[in-house]
């Protein structure tokens, strides 16, 4: 019915518009029977007001909404009315002949809120304009058919927990589809539905905010609140919307560690390294993330010497673990306090603290089976050089700490001890030497000496035993390098010649240090002085030494300091040579004797040809000969006097000679008698031959010898004459000048030669001799 009103109420505005516009024209018609000159119609284009279309009208249709009318219809049915724009002919009719718009149907604001139109007053007949086109709008008008809506909604928000009361937690709005600027059908009021206490909203600019202080997480960590919003100013008849924002209460560090034990007991067996855990220790925080993270630490002294705390990964547990070896025998349970703590703390909230706690934690050390361990961790023992097999080296001596009373046997490693220096008592450690040691050899010798448990060969512990071998002095002192030196023979008495050095493989100390003593007397040819370090200087005496072409050989014992005191003898090689005036050798008398004084390289070079030229003429006429004596040998087969030997073994002396009479080169002297009869003769055939004459007796002399075998040869018809290259192992006798043979010689340094006699005596054959042995040096030049 109120619909029916409001319908009715707009089209009589609609009426009274167009009555507005058509009074002039009815003031016209009225004036028809007086016309009156100043009041002659003229034509003007229609102007409209506005049409109103309540929208969703549900009535019966079609629904009249207004009617045109022109000035020039009177009445005549010569007038059409023409409507055209949006919606004409579908959503809105026009009566052409009276004017009447209807609207055909439901209308809705929300979709389309007004329509443009276009009336038009044309000639039925002719289609003639009567009046110029006029535009009019038909508007819907809004009625309260939409409910507010939350384009957003669902909501989350999250504000921390113990906020202040109206801490803003988040804005909802919702949207009303009405006309907000007609009437209340679009003016909204928020309101909480459910939430409350703990929430409430703005009720213009839906702002939620938190209701009551101190809302914990730990308690309620979320809330569901269902907000409402009313149109039409939250009055009755308005219709409504709603929304639910879930709030979650985010954490803040307002709750201290609390551990949920007072006491926490664990055990660890004594053999447990250290790093090994013992433990795990957590102090309940309901906080989250950051705010619950943890730091533990042991506060008595005891338990943090012998174990460690630390913060897993995650920063909540406590991991105890083993600092140092355990020993059940010496300490049997540990007492001590664990304080945890949080890391990070929000001023804000101190009063609640403090935010740490203590709880008490007690370790107990399990008993395990042990091996051996020694009375020290390594062992150092000296032994010295050079003692028989069985001298005592030391001792080393382990204990079974599980049972004192065990007994345990030791042994040595043999990877520690390749050359078997060494042995040790099974039953006591005593350890021995097993060879005599030398200390020049090696120093050190490094054993692992392994104890073993008698009743658990599993248990069983090494060390570590150093063994020093002493020295002794049992090494005498030697030159550090052979000495072979030159002195030039206008050199001034005392002249330095050489430094020598001496060294000692004996240890340093008394048993190192070299005394030097050289020969002394006045006929001592070079002076030795010790320079107390080590070493001595060769030096010329107060008198020159005596000239002479070999070199002399100085004699020089060295002493060391040690116990007991040993010495050696070496000899210095010093030459006389030649200087030139800046020092330097130019030649050394041994040197200048290899070749005759007065030939040039040129007559060496001749000499040397020549020698080369003869030597090549012989060997051509040896060849030469050999070629003739094989041309004969062919045709004498049976007079070859070639021997081949066969021999079945190694040796066999002078059985396998065959071919030579072995007595005649042994000493006439020494010689066999020879087998009565004529010897046989191995080199020719065996023909009948003159008998050999005896040697004659008593001392034989080498010519005679060889003119008696010469005189049988020449002799003997049933041979031809041969030639026999006899080697004698025999001096002879009766040469004035006695045996060249250096066995024999003087043992003298520097002395005269041996024989007797001068050697200038001898002749002219041993003029060169003479030289070089005695004869003095012709001046020079």
């Amino acid at each position: 019915m109120w619909g029916l009103v409001r319908l009715l109420l707009a089209w009589l505005g609609g009426w009274g518009c167009m009555g507005r516009l058509a009074a002039p024209a009815r003031a016209w018609a009225g004036s028809r029977g007086r016309p009156e000159p100043s009041l002659l119609r003229t034509r003007r284009s229609w102007v409209w007001n506005q049409f109103f279309v309540i929208e969703e009208y549900a009535g019966p249709e079609p629904v009249l909404i207004g009617k045109l009318h022109s000035d020039v219809d009177r009445g005549e049915g010569r007038t059409k009315y023409l409507l055209t724009g949006e919606g004409a002919g579908t959503v809105f009719v026009i009566d052409e002949a009276t004017g009447n718009i209807h609207v055909t149907k439901s209308l809705d604001r929300e979709e389309k809120a007004q329509y443009v139109l276009l009336a038009q007053a044309v000639d039925r007949a002719s289609n003639r304009p009567l009046e110029p086109p006029s535009e009019f709008i038909i508007k819907v008008q809004d009625i309260n058919d939409n409910p507010p809506i939350f384009p957003l909604g669902p909501y989350h928000a999250t504000v921390p927990e113990m906020s202040n009361v109206g801490t803003s937690v988040i804005q909802v709005t919702a949207h009303d589809a009405d006309d907000p600027s007609y009437g209340n059908s679009a003016k909204l009021v928020y309101t909480v539905l459910d939430g409350l206490p703990f929430f409430s909203v703005d009720p213009q600019t839906g702002v939620v905010r938190t209701a009551i202080p101190n809302m914990d997480r730990e308690t309620q960590e979320e809330f569901l609140v269902v907000i409402q919003a009313k149109d039409m100013g939250g009055h009755m008849g308005g219709l409504s919307g709603s929304t639910t924002v879930t709030v979650t209460l985010s954490d803040v560090n307002d709750n201290p560690p609390k551990f949920p034990q007072s006491l926490y007991q664990f055990s660890v067996v004594e053999t447990a390294g250290p790093g090994t855990l013992v433990g795990r220790l957590r102090a309940q925080d309901p906080d989250l993330g950051d705010n619950a993270l943890m730091a533990y630490s042991i506060l008595d002294g005891e338990g943090s010497e012998a174990f460690s705390i630390s913060t897993d990964s995650q920063g909540r547990d406590g991991l105890l673990t083993v600092r140092k070896p355990l020993d059940f025998e010496t300490r049997r349970a540990y007492s001590f306090r664990v304080e945890a703590t949080n890391t990070l703390i929000d001023p804000a909230y101190l009063r609640r603290g403090p935010f740490k706690d203590v709880a008490s934690v007690r370790v107990a050390v399990q008993d395990a089976p042990e091996p051996p361990a020694f009375t020290q961790a390594a062992y150092r023992l000296a032994v010295p050089e050079n003692k028989g097999p069985g001298t005592l080296v030391g001792q080393v001596s382990a204990t079974d700490l599980d049972s004192p009373a065990s007994p345990i046997r030791y042994s040595i490693l043999p990877h520690s001890d390749l050359e078997r220096c060494f042995s040790i008592e099974p039953e006591d450690g005593t350890i021995r030497t097993a060879v005599p040691l030398d200390r020049e050899a090696r120093v050190w010798h490094n054993l692992t000496v392994l104890a073993t448990e008698l009743d658990s060969s599993a248990q069983a512990s090494r060390v570590q035993v150093a063994i020093q071998t002493l020295d002794e002095n049992d090494n005498a002192p030697q030159l550090s390098e052979p000495y072979d030196t030159f002195v030039c023979d206008s050199a001034a008495p005392g002249q330095l010649i050489q430094v020598i050095r001496a060294l000692d493989r004996d240890e340093v100390g008394n048993n190192s240090r070299v005394s030097f003593h050289g020969p002394l007397g006045p006929d001592a040819n070079f002076t030795v002085r010790d320079n107390q370090d080590g070493s001595a200087s060769l030096l010329l005496p107060s008198r020159p030494a005596p000239p002479r072409q070999a070199p002399y050989l100085v004699p020089i014992e060295l002493w060391d300091w040690g116990q007991p005191v040993l010495s050696s003898t070496a000899t210095v090689t010093v030459s006389v040579c030649r200087c030139r005036p800046d020092g330097s050798v130019a030649s050394c008398r041994p040197e200048a004797q290899l070749s005759p004084a007065g030939l040039s390289t040129g007559a060496l070079l001749a000499i040397v040809t020549c020698v080369g030229t003869l030597l090549a003429l012989v060997v051509l006429f040896v060849a030469l000969r050999r070629q003739k004596q094989e041309a004969l040998m062919v045709l004498e087969e049976e007079d070859v006097r070639e021997n081949i030997i066969t021999y079945d073994d190694e040796g066999g002396g002078e059985e396998d000679t065959e071919a030579f009479d072995i007595s005649a080169l042994q000493n006439p002297d020494g010689a066999a008698p020879p087998a009565p009869g004529p010897p046989a003769r191995r080199d020719v055939l065996p023909w009948a031959r003159a008998p050999r004459q005896p040697r004659p007796p008593g001392p034989a002399d080498v010519a005679q010898l060889l003119a008696l075998r010469l005189r049988e040869a020449d002799e003997d018809p049933s041979v031809p004459p041969y030639d026999s290259v006899q080697v004698y192992g025999y001096e002879g006798r009766g040469s004035s000048c006695g045996s060249l043979s250096s066995l024999g010689s003087g043992s003298e340094l520097g002395g005269a030669p041996g024989p007797a006699e001068p050697l200038d005596d001898w002749g002219p054959l041993f003029r060169t001799l003479a030289e070089l042995y005695g004869a003095k040096e012709p001046p020079a030049p």
